[in-house]
């Protein structure tokens, strides 16, 4: 799946400019229900060219609020005149320009969904921006991640193949992780119903065979008979 198969794009994307007054972009936010907006220069819907992103948190630090950062003098002195200038001008700032992270993270059409998930997990970011060349063409958020989930599980059908297929489909997955002791575990299938016997050296192992007997379409219910084996006593429980 790529992340022009699941973006929002066109028309449907909420921007704002960077020479907008910072209450457009809250009230955007607020009306809208998002928590981020990108910021592109003004111009076709076509040529937009995405200048950086505005979201939340660019508005937690605000003298508005009195939420200003507060340091110790000493600190103060650490961090440097430019980097609490840098602060004061984003606390302070009324234009977008002023606060927006610039540049954003971007990812092109052609980027994998795995790809913007580990962007979205290693920057601590919920939503990016699409890009051709610089022109924003969509936008990839959490919740844009979500509906392809639901999506694509709706869309799993039964197993050709029955009962045999349902047992090759569920070792076959636990040969490939690397915490499953395929060699002690039983699986047997009728109509459907998964009887799991076997040993586990560890508790956890149990939710996890559970799991993927659960996610084998076709599979209608689970009986769970493994037994746990203590490794350092031995004893089976």
């Amino acid at each position: 799946m790529k992340a022009r198969d699941i973006m929002v794009e066109g028309a449907n994307i909420v921007t704002v400019q960077p020479d907008d007054s910072i209450f457009t972009a809250i009230r955007l936010m607020l009306k809208k229900g998002i928590s981020g907006l990108p910021v592109v220069e003004e111009g076709p819907m076509q040529t937009r060219r995405l200048v950086g992103i505005v979201t939340e948190g660019d508005f937690l630090r605000r003298r508005e609020t009195q939420t200003l950062r507060r340091r110790s003098h000493w600190l103060e002195f650490l961090v440097g005149p430019g980097k609490l200038a840098e602060e004061y001008a984003h606390a302070s700032g009324r234009r977008i320009r002023d606060i927006m992270t610039s540049p954003a993270i971007t990812v092109t059409e052609d980027a994998s969904l795995d790809d913007v998930v580990q962007l979205m997990e290693q920057r601590k970011i919920k939503r990016v921006p699409v890009v051709r060349y610089d022109s924003l063409v969509g936008i990839v958020t959490r919740a844009n991640i979500l509906r392809a989930l639901v999506r694509k599980a709706g869309k799993q059908l039964p197993l050709p193949g029955g009962d045999a297929a349902i047992r090759d489909c569920l070792l076959d997955e636990l040969k490939k992780q690397p915490w499953g002791s395929v060699g002690l575990i039983e699986a047997d299938v009728k109509d459907g119903i998964v009887t799991l016997s076997g040993t586990i050296m560890d508790e956890r192992e149990r939710s996890a065979i559970v799991i993927a007997a659960q996610n084998v379409p076709g599979v209608r219910a689970i009986e769970d008979h493994m037994a746990f084996v203590e490794p350092v006593s031995g004893m089976v429980i």
